[in-house]
Parts: C-alpha cells; structure tokens; sequence
C-alpha cells in the first residue's frame, strides 16, 4: 500500500477511536430515557462520523442506485427485507445513513463486547444472535423479524454470512429469504463494491468510489425459500459484475446455486 493511503489510514482509525467513546457513552445516558425510532436515529450519528471521516481523511466516495426500488420515507409502514453483498466494514456503516428507514441488522452477539461501539448497540432494537444455535437462532430471527415488520422496520442481513474478499462470491444461505416469506414482505437484492476501497478484515482504505446498487423488491408470497434465494443471488452476483468487472476479470461467470434454506446467512461485521 502507498504510504501516504496507510498515514491516512492511521488518521482514520484514530478518528473513529476519539470519536466513539463520548458517542458510546452519550447514546447509552440517553437510552436510560428515550428507545425506538428516537434513539436510533441519534445512535447512527456516530455511522454519519465515521462515513465522513473515511471521505474527507481516506478519499472513500460513493454513489448509490435504486432508491427508487424502495419504499417512500413518507410510508413509515412498509416493511422489507434487505440482503446485502457483504465485502467490508464500508457497509455496515453506511447503510443506515443511506436508507431512510430504521433497519434491524441480524448479527453475532459477540459484537455486543465491544466496547462502546457494542455497548451503544445493545440499546437498540436489532437482532443479535448465537450463531452456535441455529434452531433457535431462526426462532428468534422469525419472531423479531414478524415484529418489526408490522412497526415498518427493514431487518437487513448479508445472505452469505461473512465477508467476502473483492472479486469473490460466497455460499448464499436462505436466512433472508426464509425471513422475507415468514413475515409476507419483499426481499431486496442489494449490490456494493465496497472492498475497492475498504478491503476485507483490514482498516487499510483507499480512495476511490464505492457504489451501491438495489435490485427491484421481489416478491416472497408463494415462494420456496431456496428458489427465492438463488434469485437474490444471481441479481447481485450479476450486479456485481457489473459495478466492480476488473474484480469479476477471472471469476467464473456463472454463480452457484444458493445453499438451501435452513442457513441463516447473518453475517457479522
């Protein structure tokens, strides 16, 4: 890596360490008073910070397509169920800030520990799970997920499980689709390049444009979860290809059947 990228890098996690302690603090005195919808939004103030600093002190832009594949702001009742290429961190933070909706991520529980950051995010109203447990796992996914979907709050969950490195494609577990039929609402394929800029399991960004596409919302009524969940598949691998094609260069073209439905595919951060 250039030199100067890994200075800014530096400056970039530095500005993420000085800036959650008083956020994580803040959000957990305020959460003694108020939840829901008015805690989440100041909670994902800190996302805001951290988007900010990886464009102003990294260079890390994006552009992001579809919008208008999503529900209005104004009808805070539909509900949908996101599944999301997962390649880095970028995404975990930015979607929140993105999307005009509270979203609920399905992620390991283990990300409760973390200081501050984990902390601030027990408070809210999201699905943590242990993975270790699968039956009860879904138990709890199904029943939450029914929940917000009757409150208007997309749950969002990244279909193969971990993140992916640039140029590859994981096994697409059915969690999201399972979810999607379960609750009677649309699944929505989402593509992004995140590890263009911000690579897998690594603070090392560089600059560059991420961009962010969602699909059209398909349908889950009357759908098996596994074949509902090869259609998420091949709309984002595809979308992929598309978005980051110097990454896709030798990748085959054709993307594999998705793993049948009784995997969660929750993803972790």
């Amino acid at each position: 890596m250039h030199p100067i990228w890994a200075l800014r890098s530096a400056l970039f996690v530095l500005w993420m360490a000085a800036t959650v302690v008083p956020w994580g603090i803040g959000m957990l005195l305020l959460s003694i008073v108020v939840r829901g919808k008015r805690l989440y939004w100041p909670t994902m103030m800190w996302l805001r910070m951290a988007i900010w600093g990886a464009r102003v002190i990294c260079g890390v832009r994006h552009r992001v397509h579809g919008m208008e594949h999503l529900p209005p702001a104004t009808d805070e009742n539909a509900a949908v169920v996101l599944a999301a290429k997962h390649q880095s961190t970028w995404e975990t933070f930015a979607f929140p800030t993105l999307l005009s909706h509270p979203l609920a991520y399905v992620f390991k529980r283990e990300l409760l520990y973390i200081p501050f950051f984990g902390w601030a995010m027990g408070r809210l109203d999201m699905i943590h799970i242990d993975r270790s447990k699968r039956a009860e796992a879904w138990n709890k996914v199904a029943a939450q997920g029914r929940r917000m979907a009757s409150q208007g709050i997309w749950v969002i969950m990244f279909p193969e499980g971990t993140r992916t490195p640039r140029g590859s494609q994981g096994v697409y577990k059915g969690g999201a689709s399972r979810l999607a039929i379960a609750t009677g609402v649309p699944i929505v394929p989402i593509a992004a390049s995140s590890a263009k800029c911000w690579p897998r399991k690594s603070f090392m960004l560089r600059p560059g444009v991420i961009d962010v596409s969602i699909g059209p919302a398909i349908a889950s009524q009357g759908r098996q979860a596994d074949e509902l969940m090869r259609q998420v598949e091949t709309w984002i691998e595809t979308e992929m290809r598309r978005l980051d094609p110097e990454a896709y260069a030798h990748a085959p073209g054709a993307s594999p059947a998705a793993q049948p439905a009784q995997g969660l595919g929750s993803g972790g951060a």
